[in-house]
């Protein structure tokens, strides 16, 4: 039997586990497959494991799984799912928490909360912009992927790229409808132009403030939010002159707020939710 807690933020739900060494979760990707699924498990767009090691000045560790049980580097949301668990759960209580992921250490302070409801505010560290760090295959490599096409084979549209310690590929739309989202988001999520596949923001600007953004994620296909895609999404609106350095994302789960700071960090402020704890039982 697995030990979980289901949490959602914004509407992009995970399971959390404990185990005794994240680097040792060999079963993670199967274990995520199945408790993902939506019509057979538990259902979220993801799981995380936990373990409470001391590693890059942090006191807990984390693996995100996708629910195809792909790895992935980051989750801005799951990394705030499992500060909520961590409060939560009585395993921290102090101010600020200190989380390692794959992507390097990620640290949030705890802004509010309320019952299960948990509001943090995290620097999810700085953007990287050359193409062959984010990774996006260019020839010759830019130091930043600004409005560049990229061929789809029937159609070229222009994107902008970053990563978030994942990769991201945004780009900007006035009509943000199910028929250019479903068509569009495998076709680049899967392009050879990413060598590591990229999550995909959909983004219509809505103000110099305020952004609406669609999210196709790697490995997961559409969710109803994304931390690390909010912070990308905002990154490419400043880029591109369509918004100040302080934007309003608007989801279909709910409302980030990305502060990009002078000094290049991005910090990103919103909820996680603990929905409820079980027992897996089909180990």
């Amino acid at each position: 039997m697995t030990e979980f807690t289901k949490l959602q933020a914004m509407g992009n739900d995970f399971l959390v586990t404990m185990v005794e060494d994240v680097a040792e979760a060999a079963e993670a990707p199967s274990l995520a497959r199945r408790m993902c699924s939506r019509n057979f498990g538990a259902g979220a767009d993801g799981l995380i494991v936990v373990d409470r090691k001391i590693k890059a000045g942090t006191s807990f560790s984390s693996r995100i799984f996708n629910a195809d049980g792909s790895e992935a580097e980051i989750s801005g949301n799951g990394t705030r799912c499992v500060a909520a668990y961590l409060y939560y759960s009585g395993l921290w209580s102090g101010p600020e928490i200190g989380i390692a992921t794959a992507a390097g250490p990620k640290r949030g302070v705890l802004v509010r909360r309320d019952g299960p409801r948990f509001d943090f505010s995290f620097d999810m560290g700085a953007p990287e912009f050359r193409s062959d760090k984010i990774p996006v295959a260019l020839d010759p490599a830019l130091d930043f992927v600004i409005d560049q096409p990229l061929d789809l084979g029937t159609e070229t549209v222009r994107f902008t790229s970053v990563s978030m310690g994942n990769p991201h590929c945004s780009l900007f739309f006035q009509d943000l409808g199910d028929a250019v989202f479903f068509r569009l988001g495998p076709l680049i999520e899967n392009h050879p132009s990413f060598p590591n596949r990229t999550n995909v923001e959909f983004i219509r600007p809505v103000s110099d403030s305020e952004i609406e953004v669609r999210f196709w994620e790697r490995g997961v296909g559409p969710t109803l939010s994304s931390g690390t895609g909010s912070c990308a999404a905002a990154v490419a609106a400043i880029l591109n002159r369509k918004t100040s350095r302080r934007v309003t994302v608007r989801t279909a789960g709910g409302s980030l707020a990305v502060h990009w700071r002078d000094d290049g960090a991005v910090l990103l402020t919103a909820s996680a939710v603990v929905v409820y704890q079980g027992l897996w039982l089909l180990d």
